[in-house]
């Protein structure tokens, strides 16, 4: 039960980090399912091995360019999904800003 309202906790941000960047743009909340369900799965088995192969550029940057790997996975994604598209790089970098926090602020209503 516990992983059915993450999910929907995550598409819920997902909705409401679309809503709030006007370069990212979801068609509805079953994309939004789909593009949690997706996210969720390329965090879980590309991002580590990215992070991995990036490691060395990682502890130069003092690890903010652990956000450049996270912009370029919500950029996979857009292409993966339909329904869910972001426009540009600079747009895929704010929305994994803003997920985060929204997602940092939903957190309090899993507790």
């Amino acid at each position: 039960m516990a992983i059915l309202i993450n999910w929907l906790l995550a598409a819920l941000a997902i909705m409401a980090t679309a809503y709030l960047l006007p370069g990212v743009s979801l068609s509805g909340f079953v994309p939004a399912l789909v593009t949690a369900l997706v996210l969720g799965l390329v965090n879980a088995f590309i991002k580590p091995v990215l992070l991995l192969l990036t490691l060395p550029i990682n502890i130069l940057t003092l690890g903010l360019f652990t956000l450049v790997i996270n912009a370029l996975l919500i950029m996979l994604v857009s292409k993966l999904v339909s329904g869910f598209q972001v426009q540009s790089f600079w747009w895929a970098l704010g929305f994994s800003v803003v997920l985060t926090v929204v997602n940092w602020g939903l957190s309090i209503f899993k507790q």
